[in-house]
């Protein structure tokens, strides 16, 4: 039988790169996000062309939000799914 998700059948060192791999992709799209619009901001006090900076502030930092949002809440939900999962288990079990 297979099963497409089940913590046991993982390593606990693949679980962890993939961790780390969405924590870093989260921290390197704050830093180019930082950088980017730091240089934007800059950029519009050298022109001295009102504030038009704050338009992609905006944006971006709404996508980089979200981005935050959904990969702290997945990686907080690992226990969440393995309590679920243990759940369902047991109706399961219960139903037979």
């Amino acid at each position: 039988m297979s099963r497409r998700y089940d913590h046991q059948d993982q390593s606990i060192e693949a679980r962890a790169y993939r961790r780390v791999k969405r924590k870093m992709g989260f921290f390197i799209h704050a830093f180019v996000f930082l950088c980017v619009n730091g240089g934007l901001f800059v950029l519009n006090n050298i022109m001295g062309g009102g504030n038009w900076h704050v338009f992609p502030l905006w944006g971006w930092g709404l996508g980089l939000a979200i981005h935050g949002a959904v990969t702290f809440l997945s990686l907080s939900g690992d226990g969440l799914r393995e309590q679920m999962m243990q759940a369902e288990i047991e109706r399961l079990r219960r139903r037979a």
